[in-house]
């Protein structure tokens, strides 16, 4: 199994426009800082499958640098724009797209996307399906107001973690799914001297890890107000952009 963060940056990305923070400067010079919105990009070993999970704003650079030109599923995390309007990107490219979330997110985001036609699976959580031979269970996680999920995708006994946008009040049911993960990819928007009540920083991320007893940790969904990628690595295990994991 292969795990690529397509995009690593939080709602508005990185640079931000109009802002001349220090991260900010190192993305328009084309350094790490710069960070496209949040998707990320499953692929099983034996058949080759690919799986999205969120489709980002920035979708078409992605699929582009990735040299996508078809998936076998996306998976929906939650209604808010960053997370979805990118799945317009299929437009005339990929007919009927698999797409996968819970109904009250599902309803939201077609009433948007309708035009496109995807197919449409209305999960329940907790409850694992398949797609191209990786199992999915989603797990509520919390990020209020919105009903969100966070995927836990198994495959050849490896176990991987994606948080979505969430804070630290996560269910005892999800946490245990969550346990002792290969990977964790963790929602992450700010360094420890910021909070957000409704998204981890990247302090509350790593002591989540920590109690989940995970065996690796990457930070996403990441704003600006880091210091400069290269600095702020030499801190947190921060995630960038076209980042490659295999389990």
């Amino acid at each position: 199994m292969k795990i690529t963060l397509l995009g690593t940056g939080d709602a508005i990305g990185t640079p931000k426009i109009g802002c001349k923070c220090p991260s900010c400067l190192d993305a328009l010079r084309g350094g790490r800082s710069r960070r496209l919105r949040f998707s990320v990009l499953v692929e099983s070993d034996e058949d080759e499958g690919k799986v999205l999970i969120d489709t980002s704003p920035d979708l078409r650079w992605q699929l582009l640098k990735k040299d996508i030109s078809s998936v076998d599923g996306v998976i929906w995390t939650h209604a808010h724009y960053d997370h979805y309007a990118g799945f317009g990107d299929f437009h005339r490219i990929q007919n009927h797209v698999d797409v996968y979330a819970l109904k009250n997110t599902m309803d939201y985001i077609l009433n948007y996307l309708y035009f496109l036609k995807p197919v449409r699976h209305d999960i329940i959580l907790f409850q694992p399906f398949e797609i191209s031979g990786m199992e999915f269970t989603l797990i509520n996680v919390n990020h209020p107001p919105i009903e969100t999920v966070g995927v836990v995708v198994s495959n050849d006994h490896r176990k991987v973690v994606i948080t979505s946008d969430t804070n630290q009040d996560i269910s005892d049911k999800s946490l245990e799914m969550m346990r002792k993960s290969d990977l964790m990819i963790a929602d992450a928007i700010m360094p420890p001297n910021y909070s957000l009540n409704k998204h981890m920083n990247a302090k509350e991320a790593m002591e989540l890890a920590k109690n989940l007893e995970v065996k690796d940790l990457r930070l996403t969904h990441i704003s600006h107000l880091f210091p400069p990628h290269e600095i702020a690595l030499k801190t947190w295990p921060l995630g960038h952009d076209m980042m490659e994991i295999v389990l």
